[in-house]
């Protein structure tokens, strides 16, 4: 019976155990966690690349578009000069809220017991 909960116990505190005492398998997970993030803010760069950087190529395609106006202001002045901060923060929202849940996600594996 004792040797039934020490086994468990130990089991429960395998990731857990491999972080704190910085083994190769803990280093791997750490790296696994990073690369994720990592993956994400591209992810997110890409977009802010996309839908910020595709604008001044637009106006430049198109020159109609660029001389545009929005109820008395040039459309180009709109999007880059006050719909650009309602976008980026948008963004570094929804950064926060995916990297938290990767961490969430992680901390679910470490604390995981294992079977």
């Amino acid at each position: 019976m004792l040797a039934e909960v020490s086994r468990r116990k130990h089991r429960a505190e395998g990731a857990h155990t491999e972080l704190t005492q910085q083994t190769r398998v803990g280093e791997a997970l750490i790296r696994g966690l990073v690369r994720a993030q990592l993956a994400l803010a591209l992810q997110l760069s890409a977009v802010v690349l996309v839908g910020l950087g595709g604008l001044p190529l637009l106006f430049a395609i198109a020159p109609a578009v660029g001389r545009m106006t929005v109820l008395g202001i040039n459309l180009p002045w709109l999007l880059l000069g006050v719909l650009s901060f309602p976008f980026l923060v948008a963004v570094g929202w929804t950064y926060v809220r995916l990297a938290e849940r990767n961490e969430q996600d992680f901390a679910d594996l470490v604390q995981r017991p294992e079977r």
